[in-house]
């Protein structure tokens, strides 16, 4: 007899039930979370051996997330989320700073970005973006050893209490599934 396995859809658990002060708020575990808190897949140093930016386009498209290949870029999803068919639009090269870009890798991140809003939209409509480079640790790059440009698609009412309350975004889709579907996008684009 086949052991049933547990349902990994979260679910919220009412505040009365837990320990502590009762409040208002239900809570939503996300524990995956922890692995990126943790430090997990973070480059040990800024070698390009160590920067997952120059490792993932030497990958298939499925094993490193690529979305589409450019020639000086690449648009690769996010390792971890903010919402779904959140991407990144690198450049080959390991490069930290904006000005450190070609004229023709310049070009190309902002060509890639313009391609991946129109796949996105065709795909989830949206009904924004974020649109941003944190340049430096002090900025908020995670990965300040190789530029990136995020990407992140916006929907009215997406921003509830849960980043303010819980530093915890709720991510629907799979980042598979997101990579299938803006691929898909890309190849009717072209």
């Amino acid at each position: 007899m086949e052991t049933p396995r547990p349902d990994p859809t979260p679910t919220a658990e009412q505040a009365a039930d837990l320990p502590g002060e009762p409040d208002a708020f239900q809570r939503l575990w996300t524990p995956h979370r922890m692995v990126y808190v943790g430090g997990k897949d973070k480059p040990l140093d800024d070698s390009v051996g160590e920067c997952p930016f120059c490792r993932s386009p030497q990958r298939t498209d499925e094993d490193g997330l690529v979305v589409h290949r450019g020639e000086w870029a690449y648009v690769v999803m996010n390792l971890y989320p903010y919402s779904p068919g959140h991407v990144l639009v690198c450049p080959y090269r390991h490069v930290s700073d904006y000005t450190e870009l070609t004229d023709a890798e310049t070009v190309e991140v902002a060509r890639l970005t313009r391609l991946t809003m129109t796949a996105v939209r065709s795909v989830s409509h949206p009904d924004g973006f974020n649109l941003g480079m944190n340049q430096g640790p002090v900025a908020g790059a995670g990965i300040a050893a190789h530029l990136h440009q995020h990407v992140v698609p916006r929907w009215s009412g997406d921003a509830n209490f849960m980043p303010i309350v819980a530093h915890t975004k709720p991510v629907p889709q799979l980042i598979g599934q997101s990579r299938a579907l803006l691929a898909d996008a890309f190849a009717e684009l072209d």
